[in-house]
C-alpha cells in the first residue's frame, strides 16, 4: 500500500490542478457565451451575403475574375485552428477532416500543385511537422475577432487569386452547432460557384433550433433569376460586391471558429475537473484505508507491549 505521505502530495497536486482546470472552466464558458452571440448574431448577415453572392454569380453579365473558371494548376489549403492548446479534440477532429478530405480526392491534387495558409498557431505547426510548405500564417487575432483583423486574412486570399498565384481556395474550419457540437467542414470559396455556395448555405443553416426558419428565406435556386439594374456599372459595383462578400463568408468562418474553439475547451476542462474530483476521491479513501491501518497497526503494537511487560 502506498505511504500516507505520498498519498498527501497526490491529492494536494490533484486538488491544484482542479483548481486551474475549473478555474480555466469558468473563462472559457464566459468567452464561449460572448463568442457564440457574435457568431450567432453574425449568421443572419453571412447567409444573406453567400445567398446574393450565388445569386450574383448567376447574372448574364461580364462577372469580375473571382467568379471566373480557370485551369487548376495550384490549390490553396485554409486551415482555421485555434492558436491555444487545451480544447480537448477541437483540432485534431479539424485535422482528421484534412487528411480525410486529401485521401478522398487523391487523385485529383496529383496533377495540382498545392498551397497552405495556417490560421492559429496550432494549424501552422501541423503544417510544418506533415512538412508542407506554409505559404503565410495568421495567428493571434484574438478570442473576439475583429473585421479588421480578418482583413489581411480576406485581402491575401483575394489578391493571391486575382495574381494568378493559386487557382482555387479551400478553407478547412469548425462551425458551431452548440455548446456541444461542433463540426468540421470544407469549403470552397473561390473561385465563386454557384453550387458550391448552396451546399455550404445548406450545411451552416441548422434544421432546428434559433435560425432554421433562414432556410426558407434563403431562396437560392438553379433557375433564371430576376435581372438587376446596376449603377454606375456592372463591372464596377460587381468588383467590389464580390470582394466584400468574400470578406464576410471568411469572416463569418472566423467567428463560428472562436465560438467552437472556446466551447470546446470549455468541456475539455469541465471534464478536467470531473476527472480530479474522482481521482481525488478515492485518493482521499485509499489515504484514510492507509491512515487507518497504521493506527491499527500501532494499537496492536502497543499492545503486544503491554502484554510482554505484564
Amino acid at each position: 500500500m502506498e505511504s500516507v505521505q505520498n498519498l498527501k502530495k497526490r491529492i494536494k497536486s490533484i486538488g491544484n490542478i482542479k483548481k486551474i482546470t475549473k478555474a480555466m472552466e469558468l473563462v472559457a464558458a464566459t468567452k464561449m457565451r460572448r463568442s457564440q452571440e457574435i457568431a450567432l448574431a453574425s449568421r443572419p448577415y453571412a447567409l444573406t451575403a453567400l445567398n446574393l453572392l450565388a445569386n450574383v454569380s448567376q447574372l448574364e453579365t461580364k462577372l469580375p475574375d473571382l467568379f471566373n473558371q480557370r485551369k487548376i494548376k495550384k490549390v490553396l489549403f485554409v486551415l482555421v485552428a485555434s492558436d491555444k492548446g487545451l480544447a480537448g479534440a477541437f483540432n485534431s477532429s479539424l485535422f482528421k477532416k484534412f487528411e480525410k478530405y486529401i485521401a478522398e480526392n487523391k487523385k485529383q491534387y496529383e496533377t495540382e500543385g498545392k498551397l497552405f495558409l495556417a490560421v492559429g498557431e496550432k494549424s501552422f505547426q501541423y503544417l510544418n511537422r506533415k512538412k508542407f510548405s506554409v505559404l503565410q500564417r495568421f495567428a493571434q487575432v484574438g478570442d473576439f475577432t475583429a473585421t479588421e483583423q480578418v482583413a489581411p486574412l480576406a485581402d491575401f486570399i483575394v489578391k493571391g487569386y486575382l495574381a494568378k498565384d493559386f487557382d482555387r481556395v479551400v478553407i478547412f474550419s469548425t462551425h458551431f452547432k452548440s455548446a456541444l457540437k461542433q463540426e468540421a467542414m470544407v469549403r470552397r470559396v473561390l473561385p465563386i460557384n454557384f453550387e458550391h455556395i448552396k451546399e455550404t448555405i445548406q450545411e451552416i443553416v441548422p434544421k432546428t433550433g434559433k435560425f432554421s426558419e433562414l432556410a426558407g428565406g434563403l431562396q437560392v435556386t438553379g433557375y433564371r433569376l430576376q435581372e438587376y439594374l446596376i449603377e454606375p456599372s456592372p463591372a464596377v459595383v460587381l468588383e467590389d460586391l464580390a470582394r466584400h462578400l468574400l470578406f464576410m463568408q471568411v469572416y463569418h468562418v472566423i467567428l463560428e471558429a472562436n465560438a467552437s474553439e472556446h466551447a470546446a475547451r470549455r468541456l475539455a476542462m469541465k471534464t478536467a475537473s470531473d476527472n480530479a474530483s474522482d481521482l481525488s476521491e478515492k485518493l482521499n479513501l485509499q489515504y484514510n484505508k492507509s491512515r487507518q491501518a497504521g493506527i491499527t497497526n500501532q494499537i496492536i503494537e502497543i499492545s503486544a507491549g503491554a502484554e510482554a511487560l505484564s
